[in-house]
């Protein structure tokens, strides 16, 4: 029997309308339900393009026994970050304190006031790989509530004062002074230690492809020429565009990669990292005149115009990971599926170049990816560059067509603006830099949507029997001051209203806002990476992690103090 969220228009809680648990929609009848039954909020955060949402969904939320533990103990509430990323803000800076790391799925228990007291983020049904079942998890903090709530009390106001002084340290940081390059020096010198010269990015695995951090390094070039900055970006670009990360065939690039060396990624794609990244890679362009980045900026918004451009004119929000029950396998090849759809001769040269064995490099199928450049490799096949380009041009284009026979990964159709207004940016920068007026008519298409009736209005039923209107509501609605949101186009002067979030963190009081209703707003957060909260272990173990947060052990809930995380500690 559908729960109370088959009334939603999200795609992300509408996957969740069958399951046993008695999940509610953040709102005032979720929340007044745990102050009227005394019990805990536990707040599940995630996206419909998730992995690790999915997952935890299967093993944990269609388990009737940990549904039972969940409607029993708590009040369950799940949340779209899409819908409410002002909650996932604030939410993930607290698990971050506790754990010292984030991701989705966010997990979170709050006391009925909605101040969280224990978090983390995916936990498996069962014990596993060192870390405690999610009912264990579920007992442990129910345990913790009913007889020794004072603690947890405790524990979530200290956080919750922490988190206050995190985003507003004091009146003095708001000061309208100029800043200077200091603070740019610094933040380029960091990247600087942190770049992986052989692969490229920042950091082990797992690797984000971090455009702003890159943009940023271009933008400090042009200042000072200093060619180390420019091979930072450089060096990365190719490593991402040569890797599994980025989709050879279809164009667009994956969320993140799990190894070091951007091959098997997290396959689902987002809006804003391909509007981003296209906007990175024309800047490189700009700067270096380089034509394979102008091949990577036309693949990645071609992808965006064919696969997530809603009649209407808007972008989409996301592609899933998954199909057919498996992370990427829409985009998996074996040896046997070239050849029968390609002929040997070709897929013997395309495997060759594209890593593509028997033997497979995930799960025994394989993600293409180029470990050398393809004059590289018509060196080594003694063949003529511009004649093998031309031979996997064709290849690509054959294998484009088989794949999109296949199950297709689910597609999250919201229409928020804040991510339309980037991948506008990136077409309309895109028209300018490359000289093609398509990307500047679907940048001023997509921007007259917005700014249209059909556009800005609530998002609600449409009262025909669907679960959502066809070309799904914008997340931010109209209040303050114009503010241009396309000038690279020659055509004039488009303009959308906005208002800054009014949910979440106040910037100007410094207080957290935790009212029973933040409005939704529209502003793009930091990418967390999906880690497994590792901190607890099962069976007898009592055990804490080096920030002393809180743990489980076979007794029961450990309430410790607080990781303070500093921004070194946050996972991109």
């Amino acid at each position: 029997m559908p729960n109370r969220l088959a009334q939603s228009n999200s795609p992300y809680l509408l996957q969740h309308a069958e399951n046993p648990v008695d999940w509610r929609p953040w709102g005032p009848e979720a929340l007044e339900a745990a102050k009227v039954q005394d019990k805990p909020v536990f707040l599940s955060i995630g996206y419909s393009a998730c992995h690790w949402c999915h997952v935890m969904a299967h093993e944990s939320f269609e388990d009737p026994e940990i549904a039972g533990l969940l409607n029993r103990d708590f009040v369950p509430v799940k949340v779209d970050r899409e819908e409410h990323p002002e909650l996932d803000q604030v939410y993930m800076e607290a698990v971050q304190m506790l754990a010292g790391q984030g991701g989705w799925p966010l997990s979170v228990f709050l006391t009925p006031d909605l101040e969280p007291f224990f978090g983390g983020t995916y936990w498996p049904s069962r014990p596993r790989g060192g870390m405690p079942g999610f009912g264990q998890v579920l007992a442990a903090v129910s345990d913790a509530w009913k007889h020794r709530r004072g603690q947890a009390v405790q524990q979530a106001r200290t956080l919750t004062e922490h988190l206050r002084r995190v985003v507003q340290p004091d009146g003095a940081s708001l000061a309208e002074e100029p800043l200077g390059d200091g603070p740019i020096e610094a933040a380029c010198a960091a990247l600087g230690r942190a770049f992986d010269p052989v692969y490229g990015g920042f950091g082990p695995a797992p690797k984000f492809p971090q455009p702003i951090a890159l943009r940023l390094l271009l933008q400090r070039w042009r200042h000072t020429h200093d060619e180390h900055l420019l091979a930072i970006v450089t060096t990365t670009l190719d490593r991402m565009a040569a890797g599994g990360i980025y989709d050879h065939l279809g164009g667009g690039f994956h969320r993140y990669s799990t190894d070091q060396r951007w091959l098997v990624p997290h396959f689902e794609k987002m809006l804003y990292d391909n509007a981003l990244l296209a906007g990175c890679y024309l800047d490189a362009l700009e700067v270096t005149g380089r034509q394979e980045y102008a091949g990577v900026t036309r693949e990645t918004l071609d992808y965006v115009l064919r696969d997530m451009t809603d009649p209407a004119g808007g972008f989409y929000s996301s592609e899933d990971a998954d199909s057919e029950g498996r992370e990427g396998l829409f985009y998996l090849w074996t040896l046997g599926e070239l050849r029968a759809a390609l002929g040997p001769e070709a897929a013997r040269s395309f495997a060759y170049v594209y890593d593509v064995t028997d033997v497979g490099n995930f799960e025994g199928r394989n993600i293409l990816n180029l470990g050398k450049t393809i004059p590289q490799c018509a060196r080594i096949l003694g063949r003529e560059p511009g004649e093998l380009a031309a031979e996997l041009a064709e290849s690509r284009r054959v294998l484009f067509e088989v794949r999109a026979r296949r199950t297709r990964p689910g597609l999250d159709d919201k229409v928020l603006t804040s991510w339309n207004g980037l991948m506008i940016d990136a077409l309309a920068r895109a028209g300018r830099v490359l000289g093609e007026a398509r990307y500047t008519e679907a940048a001023v298409r997509a921007a007259e949507f917005l700014l249209s009736p059909a556009g800005l209005r609530p998002c609600d039923k449409t009262g025909t029997g669907t679960s959502r209107p066809p070309v799904s509501s914008l997340q931010a609605r109209t209040g303050s001051e114009p503010v241009p949101i396309l000038s690279e186009t020659g055509t004039g002067p488009i303009c959308a209203k906005h208002r800054a979030p009014t949910g979440g963190w106040s910037g100007r009081s410094g207080k957290l806002d935790l009212s029973p209703f933040p409005p939704a707003s529209a502003s793009l957060y930091g990418a967390y990476c999906t880690k497994i909260d590792a901190t607890c272990l099962p069976g007898g173990a009592s055990v804490s992690s080096t920030s002393d947060a809180i743990v489980i052990s076979s007794t029961g809930l450990s309430l410790g103090r607080p990781y303070l995380a500093s921004s070194n500690d946050r996972s991109m």
